[in-house]
């Protein structure tokens, strides 16, 4: 079906792609007909096995078959020169997030429209990156402009990866998510995402979940970023953060926890939280906790070792470059328990920086991760944690035709994973390399 002959947002979605893509409304024209990739090297993110020279036949947006041969009477798109993994999961990023500041006082001077017009170029900076799926982890707008991103692209109104988001980021008064930072004697912020009680809990949750949330995200410790909390000292309490899992998974969501000091990690894994953000300061008696609930880990290294290059460059406050400083001496002990305990762990960014998406990689194994748990890592275990994996996570028959091409070997040299040549996503390549598209 041709894109004028097709409804407007699905025009506008291809309008979109062509950014990336030049030669687009080509393979848009004969997206419906199958096409195969020839990957030069294919990696198995399951089991690590590499074959060489296959073929992916697409029908549609799905993956039809791998072969070793090209199948016979349709097109390829020649990838000989690359290696292919599946499209990219980041489980912990912020939609909104202006990369070019690290100001407290930013959000105080940025509307929701605003942010929401950022957040759509950074969708399309996912996209260039490889990653076909992201989880929003919590935006301060009261108005939830991350559920508009997540249902345009749902839409075909923008281009972007997939989007399940978090709603607010619950937090109490002056902890970690009050992005009120005014003066006692200025008028305060309309602040619906905080809760000082276990009552209060209900109200924000449930306003989450009234207005689209598919995760709640907890503040269970002070952070690291804002100027005010103590990244150390658990916030929200265990009666709380239960209180929270309770309403949630009754409503069949699950529940996300910013936790950095150790108690805090160990109270939100008691309440029974899906995935802990961060661990930082994570313990033994944690990590065995972790291991014995199930509970997932985003470690999210590389945003806190990125902050030691940037220092203050972006306008962060001194009270918070300190923090930082501080907490990454306790980072490496604590990812080393976590893989001791063979915690479940998922790929996480948690900055919008564009020179930081893929460096996660690299980090992950230099804490001590082979290069393919590392890509696991960004594939089908964040499928897995994000009940996506129906869908996505591995390039096997029946799932999306999300392909990423890289340059180099990312088994033997994971920084391969930080040069990436070219972008399909759904059938639809959303990122040009040297090579020509389906039809041509």
């Amino acid at each position: 079906m041709r894109p004028s002959c097709l409804p407007l947002y699905r025009r506008l979605a291809f309008a979109a792609a062509c950014i990336l893509l030049p030669n687009c409304r080509a393979q848009a024209q004969s997206a419906s007909k199958p096409f195969a990739v020839h990957a030069g090297r294919l990696i198995d993110v399951r089991s690590g096995q590499v074959t060489k020279d296959a073929y992916i036949l697409v029908s549609g947006e799905r993956i039809l078959s791998i072969a070793a041969a090209a199948p016979s009477g349709v097109s390829v798109v020649e990838m000989g020169k690359f290696t292919i993994v599946p499209g990219l999961i980041d489980a912990h990023g912020h939609s909104l997030e202006d990369p070019t500041t690290q100001s407290s006082g930013a959000f105080l001077m940025t509307s929701a429209p605003e942010a929401t017009v950022r957040g759509v170029n950074n969708l399309q900076v996912w996209l260039a990156h490889g990653f076909t799926a992201v989880r929003d982890a919590c935006e301060p707008y009261p108005s939830y402009p991350q559920f508009a991103l997540r249902d345009g692209v749902a839409k075909g109104l923008i281009a972007g990866p997939r989007m399940v988001a978090a709603g607010s980021c619950v937090s109490l008064t002056g902890g970690h998510g009050d992005s009120d930072y005014l003066s006692a004697d200025k008028a305060p912020l309309y602040s619906p995402n905080l809760a000082d009680t276990p009552d209060d809990i209900n109200r924000v949750v449930r306003r989450d979940i009234k207005y689209g949330a598919d995760w709640i995200k907890l503040m269970a410790t002070g952070g690291v970023m804002d100027p005010i909390s103590d990244y150390r000292v658990q916030e929200l309490s265990e009666e709380q953060m239960a209180r929270a899992v309770e309403v949630a998974h009754r409503a069949g969501k699950k529940v996300m926890a910013h936790a950095e000091g150790t108690e805090g990690i160990k109270a939100a894994v008691r309440a029974g939280v899906d995935s802990i953000e961060h661990g930082t300061m994570l313990d033994e008696e944690g990590a065995a906790l972790m291991e014995r609930k199930g509970t997932w880990l985003v470690p999210t290294l590389y945003c806190f070792q990125h902050d030691l290059v940037t220092g203050t460059s972006r306008g962060r406050d001194p009270r918070s470059m300190a923090k930082g400083i501080a907490i990454v001496a306790a980072q490496g002990p604590a990812f080393a328990l976590a893989l001791k305990h063979h915690l479940k762990i998922a790929y996480g960014v948690d900055d919008m920086d564009p020179e930081v998406l893929s460096k996660e990689f690299g980090a992950l194994v230099r804490g001590g991760m082979t290069p393919l748990q590392a890509l696991q890592a960004a594939t089908i275990n964040g499928a897995t944690l994000l009940s996506l994996d129906k869908d996505m996570g591995a390039i096997e028959p029946g799932k999306y035709a999300d392909l990423v091409a890289v340059e180099g070997d990312p088994l033997s040299d994971i920084t391969a994973m930080e040069h990436v040549a070219w972008v399909m996503k759904a059938g639809v390549a959303v990122k040009a390399a040297l090579a020509s598209p389906p039809g041509k």
